[in-house]
């Protein structure tokens, strides 16, 4: 390129470059011909600035997001020509010479600055064309200044960054692993870490008092909207330190955070604390929506003798809202299909009328006692309606409970968009029973304090057994999950042989942690928020997709990239695996 010119951004062109010949280098965003004079949007990375030249020579052959360079005189458009949806928008560069540096093809996959309207697939097969996309390019700009941010935030609070192995031991953490075959050690593997769980808790053992990591985490589960193959979390350990502790610290991370980089409400601190069996019973799930004010209630014991045989001695719940009985059937009917997608036979609902008298098909089977104890405890008032979930198990009655609680939040829009409303819910239950391997498996983190220690897990009823475990929440997904360690031997053990590992299992699987613990090991606690949930919600996306810069599909396909892929014969061969058949 000739340096005489001075080169500056296309975003930046301004009024104090009119008259002045300069360079400008990006793609071409669009092509307009209007007969004899012809416009060309350049964009780079700063924004976008027109040029213009009566001279259709200059531009013959050229195509959409080629990348050019254009040598120019900058001069200042007619007001009526003025585009203040840009920069630049004042001014325009007339054009004394362009070099087409790469000619695009004519035919594009689809239009860059409406990519994020085209087939996911699509926009992941060519994501170096839909990263150009505005919206898209700045969410992964957005990412670079939250990562900044939450560094500068870890380094206030007095925490030391240290990296910690990718390729490492496989190990049970509650999710499967992404394994990787030895060439040297024949039959053996590496694998991807789930989480840094026991390098963290090794470095505490370390006496390294905070650390701190933006680690990348690798599980093989199926995709979701908040949920991806790998992920990134703010993984921090603290030593010496007990629960509350690190509730300050993951109050302040998200409060600072979600206050700098959004104009929303966000709750204040100290958040709000919910045990898990409330937040069972109250919104049928361990991540609650608190922007949806909608309760839960137990009507379980109503019910015991109820004439009504599927509710007799089942599991009941219910969901008033008031000021709902004017609503046509067609409305109510919506209800009933959505409960019938989610496996409920249907949903049972009785509506008050101005005479205090109830109306549904349940009121028939309803005593005048079961009455005057529903109006009571279902708050119900004139217009209400309660809405009915049973069945004879609470885990299932409670979650199709806190299904329907979400869907007609979001029916009845009394969800607040311009809120971000945290909350920790803690007290989960360390064990929890499988019943497809007919034993008891960790409810969440294995390496979880019990409440109680040890000599709690002498409890025979292993439901009641509760854990120095906590999750944040907020406005419907986890956003960072974390616990109190279990820094006991005996009672790492006594935990594990409850999940059917005995002492010799523990040894081998967890080796490093196992023997490290004898050696001194200091009370720690920690939490990993999730980095690319919170982009989700800062941005409002609608999936982890969206904030990542080279996501896999929801399927777990890399269409750019094509994989999973096979291998080689040779290369299959080199790690000592047979494809079975």
């Amino acid at each position: 390129m000739n340096k005489k010119y001075r080169t500056i951004y296309c975003g930046e062109v301004s009024e104090q470059e009119i008259g002045k010949t300069i360079r400008v280098a990006g793609w071409v965003a669009n092509i307009r011909d209007h007969g004899g004079v012809i416009f060309v949007d350049m964009r780079d990375e700063t924004g976008m600035v027109q040029i213009v030249s009566n001279d259709d020579q200059i531009f013959l052959h050229l195509t959409k997001e080629s990348s050019v360079t254009v040598l120019g005189t900058v001069r200042k458009r007619e007001i009526d020509d003025y585009n203040p949806k840009i920069k630049t928008g004042t001014v325009e560069i007339l054009v004394l010479s362009l070099e087409v540096l790469s000619k695009a093809p004519s035919e594009l996959p689809f239009e860059v600055i409406t990519s994020t309207n085209v087939s996911e697939d699509i926009r992941l097969k060519y994501r170096y064309l839909d990263l150009r996309n505005e919206k898209v390019h700045n969410n992964i700009r957005f990412r670079s200044e939250l990562l900044k941010f939450l560094r500068t935030k870890m380094d206030q609070l007095g925490f030391t960054e240290i990296q910690t192995p990718i390729i490492t031991a496989s190990s049970p953490e509650g999710a499967r692993d992404f394994v990787i075959p030895s060439r040297k050690f024949k039959g053996k593997f590496y694998a991807l870490p789930q989480a840094p769980q026991v390098f963290k808790e090794l470095l505490m053992v370390s006496n390294f008092d905070k650390y701190y990591q933006v680690a990348p985490c690798f599980r093989d589960e199926d995709c979701r909207s908040d949920r991806t193959l790998e992920f990134y979390q703010l993984d921090f350990e603290m030593a010496f330190v007990e629960e509350e502790d690190v509730y300050e610290i993951g109050e302040e991370i998200f409060y600072d955070t979600f206050t700098h980089f959004s104009n929303r409400k966000v709750s204040e601190r100290p958040f709000r604390r919910i045990s898990y069996r409330d937040a069972m019973l109250k919104y049928g799930t361990d991540k609650p929506d608190l922007r949806n004010p909608l309760e839960i209630i137990d009507l379980s014991e109503i019910f015991v003798e109820s004439a009504f045989k599927p509710f007799r001695g089942s599991v009941v719940r219910g969901i008033t809202v008031p000021n709902l009985s004017y609503k046509a059937n067609s409305w109510f009917n919506e209800i009933v299909d959505y409960a019938k997608k989610i496996g409920m036979p249907g949903i049972g609902y009785i509506t008050v009328e101005e005479d205090f008298s109830f109306k549904g098909p349940i009121d028939k089977f309803l005593t005048d006692l079961d009455r005057e104890k529903l109006k009571e405890t279902a708050h119900l008032e004139v217009g209400s309606v309660l809405f009915f979930i049973a069945d004879k198990r609470e885990i299932i009655a409670s979650k199709q409970a806190g299904l329907i609680r979400t869907f007609l939040g979001q029916k009845l829009g009394l969800l607040d968009k311009d809120r971000y409303e945290f909350c920790i819910i803690h007290d989960f239950p360390m064990f929890e029973y499988n019943e497809e391997t007919k034993k008891y498996d960790f409810c969440h983190n294995p390496f979880s304090m019990p409440k109680g220690g040890s000599k709690s897990l002498e409890n025979e009823n292993v439901e009641d057994i509760l854990a120095y475990q906590y999750d944040f929440v907020c406005n419907g997904y986890e956003m960072a999950s974390g616990a109190v360690r279990n820094h006991d031997i005996s009672a790492l053990e006594q935990a594990f042989e409850i999940v059917g590992y005995d002492k010799s299992i523990v040894e081998e699987r967890f080796g490093s942690l196992y023997h490290a613990f004898q050696y001194g090991v200091p009370p720690h606690a920690g939490m990993a928020p999730g980095i690319d949930r919170m982009m989700m919600l800062l941005l409002d996306e609608p999936n982890l997709r969206e904030v990542q810069a080279f996501p896999m599909s929801v399927s777990g396909q890399d269409f750019l990239m094509g994989c999973p892929s096979e291998l080689t014969e040779q290369q299959l061969r080199e790690v000592h695996i047979r494809i079975r058949q």
